[in-house]
C-alpha cells in the first residue's frame, strides 16, 4: 500500500451527478491503491493544477467496487473535481483520521442520523451495518436536507427502504406539492424510534446545530453521552494538524476526529466563539 503522505494517481471510473451542485466520483488506481479506508474516514483528493482538499469516503472499494467520493462544488478545487470526467484523473492520499465506532455498536441497537452532505461520511457505516446484519440489533436511518430536490443517493435509498430489517426515514425543510414524505427538522423524527437507551449506538454527521440538538434529544431519551457519536468535519485543510484550519479548542479535527465521542467534542460544539 501507499505511504498515506504519498499522493497516488487515480483514474475517474464513473461519475454521478446527486443533486445540482454534487457529484460522486467512482475511483479506480492506476497502480497500488492507497490503504482501505475505514467507515467515517477521509482522503485528501488532489485536482492536478487546481489544489488539494479533504473528502470523506462515501464508497469502500473491494470486490470489484470503486473508491468513491462525493463531492459538492463550493469552491475552486471542489469545482475542479466536481468537473472531472470519465477518463480523467485525480491525485489521492490518505485514508486519515477517525473512523464510526461499529466493532464497539456490535450487539447494540444503531441510529444513524445525517443531514444533507452529512449522509456521505454515513454512507460506508450504513452499507456496513446492513452488509453484517446479523451482528447488529434494531437499525434506523434518519435523513434530513433542505429539499426533495436535495436528497443524495436516490436509488439506494430506494434500496435500503424496501428491506424490511432497516427502518429509513426521510424529511425535508420545505417541499413542492409533489413530495408526500415528510417535512420538518430530521431531529422530528426520533419521536418514531424505538430507543433502549441501555443498549444503543448514535451516529450524527451534518450540520453542527443538527447535531446539538439531536444529541440533547437522545440524551432526554435516556441515551449516556458516550454512545453518542459526532462527525465533525469543519474546516480541514491538511490532515495534518499543521495549518491549524480545523482547530477547535484542543482539537484538530483532521488529527483527533473528524468522528468523536460526545463528551470529547460536544462541550466545544456549543461554545460559539470556536
Amino acid at each position: 500500500m501507499a505511504d498515506p503522505m504519498t499522493p497516488v494517481r487515480y483514474r475517474v471510473a464513473a461519475k454521478h451527478q446527486e443533486t445540482s451542485d454534487t457529484w460522486t466520483l467512482d475511483l479506480r488506481p492506476l497502480a497500488g491503491p492507497i490503504a482501505t479506508p475505514r467507515p467515517g474516514q477521509f482522503t485528501m483528493l488532489y485536482a492536478f493544477g487546481r489544489g488539494e482538499i479533504p473528502i470523506s469516503v462515501s464508497g469502500l472499494p473491494g470486490e470489484g467496487s470503486p473508491l468513491r467520493h462525493t463531492i459538492r462544488a463550493v469552491g475552486s478545487v471542489s469545482e475542479a473535481l466536481c468537473a472531472l470526467v470519465p477518463g480523467d484523473e485525480v491525485g489521492v492520499r490518505g485514508p486519515f483520521g477517525t473512523s464510526w465506532g461499529l466493532e464497539r455498536a456490535e450487539g447494540r441497537d444503531v441510529v444513524m442520523m445525517a443531514g444533507g452532505i452529512g449522509l456521505a461520511p454515513l454512507r460506508p457505516a450504513v452499507e456496513h451495518v446492513l452488509e453484517h446484519r446479523d451482528s447488529y440489533g434494531r437499525f434506523a436511518v434518519l435523513i434530513g436536507c433542505r429539499t426533495p430536490r436535495d436528497l443524495l443517493f436516490l436509488r439506494q435509498l430506494e434500496a435500503w427502504r424496501g428491506r424490511f430489517d432497516v427502518e429509513v426515514e426521510v424529511t425535508v425543510d420545505s417541499a413542492d406539492p409533489g413530495w408526500h414524505g415528510d417535512v420538518g427538522v430530521v431531529t422530528g423524527l426520533l419521536p418514531r424510534i424505538p430507543i433502549d437507551p441501555d443498549n444503543i449506538t448514535v451516529m450524527m454527521c451534518g450540520p453542527e446545530v443538527m447535531m446539538r440538538f439531536g444529541a440533547r434529544a437522545m440524551i432526554e431519551r435516556g441515551v449516556a453521552e458516550a454512545d453518542i457519536e459526532l462527525s465533525t468535519e469543519r474546516n480541514m485543510k491538511c490532515a495534518i494538524g499543521h495549518c491549524g484550519h480545523c482547530q477547535l479548542g484542543p482539537k484538530f479535527i483532521c488529527m483527533d476526529g473528524p468522528v468523536f465521542p460526545l463528551p470529547e467534542v460536544g462541550p466545544l460544539l456549543a461554545v460559539r466563539s470556536l
